[in-house]
């Protein structure tokens, strides 16, 4: 029986054979990590249509462009509702009495309704058996040009 390495052609078939061994694992090594890549690249991909890695990166850069656009818009338009807001008649006070004591029950009535500097109006209805009158007076800083009465003042204090 003849050796191997004896002669040239049966080494150079071995040494070939081996590289060929060799090349086969090293296509299966790259293929499974060309696999992993593609997943990857799908995933990142996901349902845009595109297959441009460039398309979608620009498509990417103009929806944040949008969005920074109205993130700006949606702080200018809180900046306004916040100078505004403390404006805003929305504190509201309601006292119910008996004005007059010889009468029924408490069915004549004190609303304020002011702002943050309570700033805004408080609105008397003085019900009688016949009659129920309703009054008005303009408030600034808790206070008006007409005389307020006790029921009037506490209103005002309750819409704080």
């Amino acid at each position: 029986m003849e050796d191997w390495t004896s002669n040239p052609m049966n080494a150079v078939t071995v040494v070939l054979a081996l590289l060929v061994i060799i090349l086969f694992i090293w296509i299966a090594i790259v293929g499974g990590r060309l696999k992993k890549l593609r997943k990857q690249y799908t995933a990142v991909m996901g349902n845009t249509g595109l297959t441009n890695m460039e398309d979608v990166i620009v498509e990417l850069k103009e929806g944040l462009a949008e969005q920074k656009q109205a993130n700006q818009q949606l702080k200018e338009q809180l900046a306004v509702v916040q100078t505004s807001l403390p404006n805003q008649k929305g504190k509201v006070g309601v006292i119910r009495y008996n004005a007059f004591s010889e009468q029924g029950s408490d069915l004549s009535f004190s609303i304020a309704i002011v702002n943050e500097e309570k700033d805004g109006a408080v609105f008397t209805g003085i019900h009688s058996r016949d009659n129920t009158y309703v009054y008005a007076k303009p408030i600034e800083k808790g206070e008006s040009a007409y005389p307020l009465t006790p029921e009037e003042r506490k209103a005002i204090l309750e819409a704080k």
